[in-house]
């Protein structure tokens, strides 16, 4: 059951255009990863805080088998570990295109059992927490054809992992990434659906769309960088039309009275990468306990029937 809850409606809350720019370092190579392309990630990783020792893990392009590709790995700068128990500390990851456009990325830390890791892809940054065991095994929905996976410790350590993900044309991606504990919420009407109705998608939506949302956040910490990702098949879409998306933000005692600095990354038909930095200033605390309902932050996707 869809429940009414009480909203605050912004139009000018938002202090948008703080910077619109094409992420054009993410742009679409015409071959796959070679060496050479791997050595620039490596320098560029370099200006990512907890990113020294840098191990290159390539992946080969998705096929058509339901087996794993086989991983290439070679050391940049060795960075071993201490243990006492004189075991294999090596930080390693792999990744590999699944269906949806995205990409399951598996990173093994045996000496870091329960540790905070953060991962960064396209411009997006999300932190994640280890097993018991050390292992991180993530599902992430991709923003370029040939994705890098630039993987950070708190120890300054870190790895690199690329795929090939061939159906990235198939999709238009919306992305929200903010840092703390605000939850916020995308959501999409596809094709004039009301909330609560079939055609209404959220993460925490039970109705069902064309659409999904993909929240992605590590509530262990409190300073956790957070994305939420809507999909739309385009290459699938037997309706046109346009789909309208919001975002919904509880005000809660931690953001009242405060602005938070948000950053949307979209990828349309058009097959460009744009990212803009975004303020939201949230009602003072008299308003706690209810929903900031940002109805600008994005422009309507416009879809057409194949």
């Amino acid at each position: 059951m869809f429940v009414i809850r009480n909203y605050v409606t912004t139009g000018g809350t938002v202090a948008c255009a703080l910077a619109i720019g094409y992420l054009m370092q993410y742009g679409t190579p015409a071959l796959p990863f070679g060496a050479q392309d791997l050595e620039l990630v490596v320098a560029e990783a370099s200006t990512i805080p907890g990113l020294e020792g840098i191990v290159l893990t390539s992946s080969n392009p998705a096929r058509k088998t339901s087996e794993d590709p086989v991983a290439t790995q070679r050391t940049v700068k060795a960075s071993k570990s201490t243990s006492t128990d004189h075991r294999d500390c090596s930080l390693g990851a792999r990744a590999h295109a699944v269906p949806g456009a995205a990409a399951r990325l598996i990173v093994n830390a045996p000496c870091h059992g329960n540790e905070r890791i953060e991962v960064h892809h396209s411009g997006l940054t999300v932190t994640q927490q280890t097993d018991a065991n050390g292992v991180l095994d993530l599902t992430i929905p991709a923003l370029s054809e040939y994705a890098i996976f630039l993987i950070s410790l708190e120890n300054q350590k870190g790895t690199v992992a690329t795929t090939h993900i061939p159906d990235i044309g198939q999709y238009s991606r919306i992305a929200l990434q903010w840092q703390g504990e605000t939850d916020l919420q995308i959501h999409a009407l596809e094709f004039g659906a009301s909330y609560g109705d079939s055609g209404h998608v959220s993460a925490a939506s039970d109705a069902q769309g064309t659409g999904s949302v993909v929240h992605l956040a590590q509530p262990a910490f409190s300073d956790s960088r957070n994305v939420e990702v809507y999909s739309f098949p385009v290459g699938q879409s037997q309706k046109s039309g346009s789909i309208e998306l919001t975002v919904e933000a509880e005000v809660t005692a931690e953001n009242c009275g405060r602005d938070l600095n948000v950053q949307s990354l979209e990828l349309r038909a058009d097959r460009e990468l744009r990212s803009r930095d975004l303020a939201l200033s949230f009602p003072d605390c008299s308003r706690t306990g209810e929903f900031l309902v940002l109805n600008n932050l994005f422009q309507n996707l416009t879809i057409a029937a194949n």
